[in-house]
């Protein structure tokens, strides 16, 4: 490949070795992240167990409309960068530009309409605390722990976007060749992460209690 040496890097000799190793550091810290939220996950799922009546009762105060759109825009930004990959692989430089823009324009919607989702929620007092609008204490526990799991995917969010972003940046300016480069997979499989995380998170916060 005659773009080899410009994202061959120091200790590798080896571009093949380069994109194995770039690989399997991801798949690694993918799986502790993994594990990570499943901590929360399990946290959850035993609480709501004990719990059932007041977890459904404090889900039907979140906004499904929001979760719902935001599960479009992530899912939507999920193929946007599946087709950038693709397209740094073939060297075709321009849609993988253009699609690593349109992902971190929709991750950058995502976190906005979020935000609103948010500002509604402090609105409601929806805010475990003194003030908390609901009276179960099960349900400021669902309210812990939907702050919580969707605060550190807001986080994730945010450092994708910025991953996705130089890609984005440095690929049109002709910084960096995509083709072939191990960041860009490496970015894509980050991304995907980030997009499954809310697929398990999105029906756990707002479907409890409205299935009637």
């Amino acid at each position: 490949m005659s773009h080899s040496p410009a994202i061959l890097k120091e200790p590798w000799r080896d571009l093949t070795r380069q994109r194995e190793s770039a690989t399997f550091g991801i798949w690694v810290f993918l799986a502790s992240e993994l594990l990570f939220f499943g901590a929360l996950l399990m946290t959850y799922t035993v609480y709501r167990i004990e719990n059932p009546q007041a977890f459904a009762a404090a889900a039907r105060e979140t906004n499904i409309w929001y979760g719902t759109i935001n599960t479009a825009v992530l899912l939507t930004s999920s193929l946007t960068m599946a087709v950038a990959a693709q397209g740094a692989e073939r060297g075709w430089r321009r849609l993988a530009v253009w699609c690593l823009a349109a992902t971190a324009g929709l991750g950058l919607a995502f976190g906005i309409l979020k935000g609103f989702e948010y500002a509604e929620d402090i609105r409601k007092s929806l805010v475990p605390g003194p003030n908390f609008a609901l009276h179960d204490a099960a349900a400021q526990l669902f309210f812990a722990l939907y702050w919580t799991m969707t605060g550190l995917h807001a986080i994730h969010l945010t450092i994708g976007i910025a991953l996705v972003g130089r890609l984005c940046l440095l690929g049109a300016l002709g910084r960096i060749v995509l083709r072939g480069n191990p960041q860009v997979e490496v970015t894509a499989l980050y991304w995907h992460l980030i997009d499954v995380i809310w697929i398990i998170l999105y029906p756990l916060l707002y479907f409890p209690g409205r299935a009637s």
